[in-house]
């Protein structure tokens, strides 16, 4: 290990001793969880404003989240950080014999390099005696829309979709629309219902037509080249950078949004589209 990442691993460790810090002392795999998405979250937040300055200190933060973990480990005597790199480095080289192998071929296309990846990774599987499940790999505590794009993509690999060009954005289209008249059926269907199990049975199969057309949507964006998660998350700073505007122009007309009307409030809306730049509007 480099010096400066030694020193990390023993600050780490200090604070984690019987005189470090109380804090530090008290967590736990489990209790460092909400801290580890918050920090790769602000990561990905720097990298969508293409802050690098900030960039660099979110991935201090990220790498701070990994020691803390693989101290608490070493603690048990479980592993060491030295294990995690070795293993590490051992799946760079294993998967990327194009580079690393005795027959190395560094003009492999991107998709090739990527089907060799997961060949590689079913091979491992294998050997250890794992599930052979193409949807093997992705986690369930993923962001749902992300989930459900990767789900899509590795069911697709063994060739359940979609043609991948010519109709094939057409087909997903009509399934996108067949999926919402179903959600509409069901939302029909709650509203004639009287009886409370009825409602609540009405309510849950409502729930599933609009998951449905949730699912349908992100199938969508993948035909698109659309990655979904970052879509929804510009889409929702967009909305939030107009809402802005709105509150802002209500304060310096000394007005507050609940004495506006929809149609006021809709007028600034329409004023913010026009004044925001295209990055945020």
């Amino acid at each position: 290990m480099s010096d400066r990442f030694n020193e990390l691993v023993q600050l780490m460790a200090k604070l984690r001793a019987p005189d470090g810090c109380p804090w530090d002392r008290k967590q736990t795999h489990e209790s460092l969880k909400p801290y580890l998405l918050e920090e790769t979250y602000e990561v990905l937040e720097t990298i969508d404003k293409q802050d690098e300055s900030k960039l660099r200190e979110e991935l201090g933060d990220l790498l701070l989240q990994i020691l803390f973990h693989t101290q608490i480990a070493a603690e048990r005597k479980a592993f060491s950080v030295e294990d995690v790199m070795q293993l590490l480095a051992d799946k760079l080289v294993r998967r990327h014999p194009h580079i690393f192998g005795p027959k190395g071929d560094g003009s492999l296309t991107p998709d090739q390099v990527y089907s060799n990846w997961e060949q590689i990774k079913k091979s491992e599987r294998e050997k250890t005696g794992r599930s052979e499940s193409v949807l093997d790999g992705v986690p369930k505590t993923l962001p749902a829309l992300l989930r459900a794009f990767q789900i899509q993509a590795r069911a697709s690999r063994v060739g359940f979709d979609w043609p991948q060009h010519g109709e094939g954005v057409h087909q997903v289209l009509d399934k996108v629309k067949e999926e919402i008249e179903e959600l509409t059926d069901a939302y029909g269907t709650r509203e004639q219902r009287a009886g409370e199990s009825e409602q609540a049975a009405a309510q849950r199969h409502l729930e599933d037509e609009m998951g449905d057309v949730l699912f349908s949507l992100v199938n969508l964006t993948r035909f698109l080249k659309v990655n979904p998660e970052d879509a929804l998350r510009r889409a929702t700073d967009r909305f939030a950078d107009r809402f802005h505007f709105i509150e802002a122009e209500a304060a310096r007309a000394g007005r507050t949004l609940d004495s506006m009307t929809l149609a006021e409030m809709d007028a600034l809306w329409k004023e913010a589209k026009k004044k925001l730049s295209p990055r945020s509007a």
